[in-house]
């Protein structure tokens, strides 16, 4: 019975060594400790909840293009489609004296539009996603300058901010929104075969269509639920402002990639949890709030972004490296106990 118990703790073990979130949550813990031991103000309720609050942006961005991802794509516009949708949304509420909560509704509709236009161009023209969706951050944000001019939009109503300045209990609400964010991704990969479609087509994209699979169909979904994901954070930001402004997620391209790749996601698509991108977006939120706690410039904050993400994705191409090392050695050692055998 021992021996029994023993064999169980050792597989329990070994699953969690090998486990991406088990080690990307324990790198998360020792970020905490570091915080709290650099800044005597990380551990205080205001900052807390204010890191909660950027988390929940960052992080519902994250795990948007963390299923990009996964079939080896990415987009490079999702920060001007959340601004533009966050801009429109404005316009209506504010110029055209739409009900507010009906405006934030076409903005999702809207978003989902963009995405799909994103998925069309990319799968119909065969078009390399990153140059594609390069592509479309101008036309997004070129829109958006054509439509404010530059200028934020103001007089949003007050009805709405709840959505992005209000708490149940200590917890932001737009967090509530990532959560529900990352219950549908999870169901979505996790217990649906479309999920376990994402997942061929990342490992190989031919052979998925051998099998039958819808790719093209399956990447332009994919495409319209990270528009659609992309305007609920553009609209949320609005109602934390209380304002549109064409600068909203400027940043969320880069540090969205960094999550997904910080969170075990590979950029060569069919490894990885979209779990893992909300745990990486906690320690770049918590790197960012160190930076202001710190006094440091904030200008250091893109600096910082982009050295994490070549970090994360050198790590991610050595462990790559790694593993193919390790399966030629593998088939070397097989190649020559069958040679021996037949020798012998």
């Amino acid at each position: 019975m021992k021996h029994k118990k023993a064999g169980a703790l050792n597989v329990l073990v070994e699953a969690l060594k090998k486990s991406s979130i088990t080690t990307i949550s324990f790198v998360l813990l020792i970020m905490i400790v570091i915080a709290s031991v650099s800044s005597p103000y990380f551990l205080d309720s205001y900052n807390i909840q204010a890191l909660i609050r950027d988390l929940a942006f960052v992080g519902m961005i994250g795990m948007a293009q963390s299923l990009l991802l996964l079939v080896g794509e990415l987009d490079l516009s999702v920060g001007k489609i959340a601004s533009l949708c966050g801009i429109l949304a404005g316009m209506m509420m504010v110029t055209y004296g739409v009900d507010p909560y009906l405006a934030l509704g076409l903005a999702l509709i809207l978003g989902l539009v963009f995405g799909i236009i994103n998925g069309l161009l990319i799968t119909q023209l065969r078009l390399n996603a990153m140059v594609a969706t390069i592509g479309m951050q101008g036309v997004y944000g070129g829109i958006n300058l054509v439509l404010t001019k530059g200028k934020a939009i103001t007089g949003i109503p007050e009805s709405i901010y709840i959505l992005g300045k209000g708490t149940i209990g200590f917890i932001p609400i737009p967090f509530f929104f990532t959560i529900a964010v990352a219950i549908f991704i999870l169901f979505l990969v996790k217990k649906t075969k479309t999920g376990r479609y994402i997942y061929a087509i990342g490992n190989n994209k031919e052979a998925a269509k051998i099998l039958g699979i819808k790719v093209d169909r399956i990447r332009v979904m994919l495409y319209a639920i990270v528009g659609l994901i992309s305007a609920l954070a553009g609209i949320l930001y609005v109602a934390r402002l209380g304002s549109s402004q064409s600068s909203i997620g400027e940043s969320w391209p880069m540090n969205s990639i960094a999550s997904a790749v910080i969170g075990g996601v590979a950029l060569t698509g069919g490894v990885g949890n979209p779990v893992g991108a909300l745990i990486g977006s906690a320690i770049i939120s918590i790197i960012s709030n160190l930076i202001v706690l710190l006094g440091v410039s904030v200008y250091w904050q893109s600096a910082v972004s982009g050295f994490v993400v070549v970090l994360a994705i050198s790590f991610s191409s050595i462990s790559t490296i790694l593993a193919e090392k390790r399966q030629k050695k593998v088939k070397l050692s097989v190649t020559e106990e069958k040679g021996q055998g037949e020798t012998s």
